[in-house]
């Protein structure tokens, strides 16, 4: 980057948090009494997208006997004993940490909501790195990514300008959000989402690894 970032944002599921296989699951476990199956090439145009809109994408794709009301209802209590042991991605602690350590103010900007995030972040006591937390359910987020609202909430909060703000997310939805609100994005697709949905990136990872701080020019 040509110049550096002076803010980070982070998503949550599938960034900070493993626990996009938990949607699935609690997904799957529902459809499959309907012999259907969610599998990648609808679960990636789900991902980051408001709850209810992809219930409904869901619901209509694979023609099951639900609302998707239902079928949100259905899944909440398996994810709830899910999201009680939320492992954290591989690297992702001691990523942030290092952009602590350089000072750089952070935000969480999650699609969930705040009764959510509560219980995936219990016993990730390096949460508290972050300057701001913008859940889903916050009412400045009138409309969910891939439109900006939520970047734009948490940059507000951070008093950050947009563009000295860079993202990283793991949904084509959070990409075009982060692009929306004129930040730069880095991307760190699960490897079964494919490539080819995150061309809006600045940069598209494997996973944190892969992303040195040189990376940023910090």
């Amino acid at each position: 980057m040509r110049e550096p970032p002076t803010y980070a944002l982070f998503d949550l599921d599938g960034v900070l948090l493993d626990t996009e296989d938990f949607y699935t699951q609690a997904t799957q476990a529902v459809v499959g009494r309907y012999e259907k199956t969610l599998d990648w090439s609808l679960k990636v145009r789900t991902m980051g997208r408001d709850a209810r809109l992809s219930a409904k994408l869901i619901v209509e794709e694979l023609g099951i006997p639900l609302t998707p009301e239902a079928l949100l209802a259905e899944t909440m209590p398996i994810l709830e004993s899910l999201f009680a042991r939320t492992p954290a991605k591989p690297g992702a602690e001691a990523f942030v940490r290092g952009l602590r350590a350089r000072g750089l103010p952070m935000a969480v900007a999650t699609s969930t909501g705040r009764r959510w995030y509560d219980l995936k972040v219990q016993g990730h006591a390096w949460f508290d790195a972050f300057t701001a937390v913008v859940c889903g359910d916050d009412p400045r987020v009138v409309a969910k990514k891939p439109s900006p609202d939520i970047f734009l909430a948490a940059a507000q909060d951070l008093g950050a300008e947009p563009g000295r703000c860079v993202v990283f997310e793991d949904s084509p939805a959070g990409v075009q959000a982060a692009r929306a609100a004129g930040m730069r994005v880095i991307a760190l697709p699960d490897p079964r989402a494919g490539r080819e949905h995150f061309d809006g990136a600045n940069a598209v990872v494997d996973g944190w690894g892969e992303v040195p701080l040189s990376l940023l020019g910090l």
